[in-house]
């Protein structure tokens, strides 16, 4: 037979067996036709495992969904738009010892009472939609008793955005109560144990000034005991001169005594003494006061002081007491009036004058510069050392607590840290830069007129 020649086959139709002629073309449409048979049942196959994959992920998110509804301690309630309960979680159960088709179908009131009615106001386009957040509802517990929760009402949307009810999620408040003074006792030994770190470090500080507070004594102390010496001299004469006088002795004599006792004198040199004494004793009260201010652990009240004057201090009770001697460069006016904490700013500016003399501990020839002036807003103070500089890896933790770049045993790494918290809380700022002809910069910024907050 040849290649192009028709083929036959048997039909039996109506019980009649025909011969069916296959012709080229026909043969050929009988092949298309079970290669598109093939191709729409491997189709039919990648769809129907695609269809698996769907199933067993939308299992998954099922069992997810049901695991996170389980968990939950916060009550969950899901309604329709006519405020039908549809669904509740494991929490709810708990509280009301009933299960969830108990509740399916069942209005908000039997939960809440008269108290479901405002829970429409959360849904869109009620006025009133923000008047659920955090609201306190009583829900009917297993025993019979009102059980307080804050409640929050939420809209619930489908994939195309129709609205199609809301849901309520609600915590007892005497947990959310419990969670608050445990937040609340948590905040004050946070405030606590910061106000024990700002005082150990005002008293390691107090240590290393030791020596210069001691000197910064010892000058007044001294004046006043040369004055009190001289006074003591002065006033055995003065007697002296008086016994002579009382006695009766001729005048003549009392003259030439006095001339003797030098008595005019001392009626000049006296007011010296006494304004030297009294001025000897008022920088030795002001010391003294200064001291009890920096190392007191109270909150100090705002109080109007020079500002010129404390940075003079801070500089030479520290320069007293530092093997350092650097030369100062003071570029200020002779006085500058603040209101603000005097204590506090006593401390950053001794942070940062004991942190310029320890990193220039190895320079040949050390140096600072303290530059005061204002601004429309706040004093400004910026002191430049002539030390190695800050790396810049550490510029942007600089203030961060217990971080230092000083050896083990040389330093906590709180003194910035307090120093910067303490500006912040001034309503100022203090921050650290290289400079471009080498050294640190630190610049601390005070507001010009601080009040207390209370």
């Amino acid at each position: 037979m040849s290649k192009n020649s028709p083929t036959s086959s048997l039909v039996q139709h109506a019980g009649v067996e025909e011969t069916l002629e296959l012709t080229p073309a026909t043969e050929t449409a009988w092949i298309d036709v079970v290669q598109k048979m093939e191709s729409v049942y491997a189709d039919l196959v990648q769809t129907q495992v695609e269809i698996e994959e769907k199933n067993a992920a939308l299992e998954e998110a099922q069992q997810f969904i049901r695991s996170v509804l389980y968990s939950m301690t916060d009550v969950l309630v899901v309604c329709d738009l006519r405020g039908n309960i549809q669904q509740v979680n494991r929490a709810l159960e708990t509280l009301t010892g009933k299960s969830t088709a108990d509740f399916e179908g069942q209005p908000l009131s039997c939960l809440f009472g008269d108290a479901a009615q405002a829970f429409s106001a959360a849904l869109p386009g009620n006025k009133s939609a923000d008047a659920l957040s955090d609201c306190e509802a009583g829900l009917l517990a297993s025993d019979g008793e009102r059980v307080p929760l804050a409640i929050n009402c939420s809209p619930r949307y489908d994939a195309d955005g129709r609205l199609l009810g809301m849901v309520l999620i609600g915590r007892p408040v005497g947990e959310l109560q419990r969670a608050y003074m445990k937040l609340n006792k948590a905040h004050e030994n946070l405030k606590q144990a910061q106000i024990q770190l700002v005082q150990s470090e005002k008293m390691a500080s107090l240590g290393r000034l030791v020596a210069g507070v001691a000197h910064e004594l010892n000058n007044p102390i001294s004046f006043v005991f040369g004055n009190m010496h001289a006074l003591q001299n002065y006033g055995e004469r003065i007697n002296r001169y008086l016994a002579a006088v009382d006695a009766g002795m001729e005048r003549d004599s009392l003259r030439q005594l006095r001339d003797e006792l030098r008595i005019g004198h001392i009626m000049g040199d006296m007011d010296s003494l006494i304004d030297g004494t009294l001025e000897g004793a008022e920088r030795v009260r002001d010391i003294v006061q200064d001291l009890l201010r920096y190392s007191t652990s109270q909150q100090e009240n705002a109080m109007r002081f020079d500002l010129v004057e404390i940075i003079r201090t801070a500089v030479e009770w520290v320069a007293k007491a530092s093997r350092v001697k650097p030369d100062i460069d003071y570029q200020m006016p002779e006085s500058l009036l603040l209101m603000g904490r005097k204590g506090h700013v006593q401390q950053i500016l001794i942070n940062l004058i004991q942190n310029a003399m320890d990193v220039m501990a190895d320079q040949p020839r050390p140096r600072m510069t303290i530059d005061c002036h204002t601004t429309e807003l706040y004093a400004v103070v910026s002191l430049r050392d002539t030390g190695p500089g800050i790396a810049e890896d550490a510029l942007a933790k600089l203030f961060d607590p217990f971080y230092t770049t000083k050896p083990v045993g040389k330093g906590t790494g709180l003194g910035l840290s307090i120093s910067y918290g303490l500006a912040m809380d001034m309503r100022g700022d203090l921050t650290a830069d290289n400079h471009p002809d080498g050294g640190a910069v630190f610049t601390l910024f005070l507001p010009q007129e601080y009040k207390d907050d209370n």
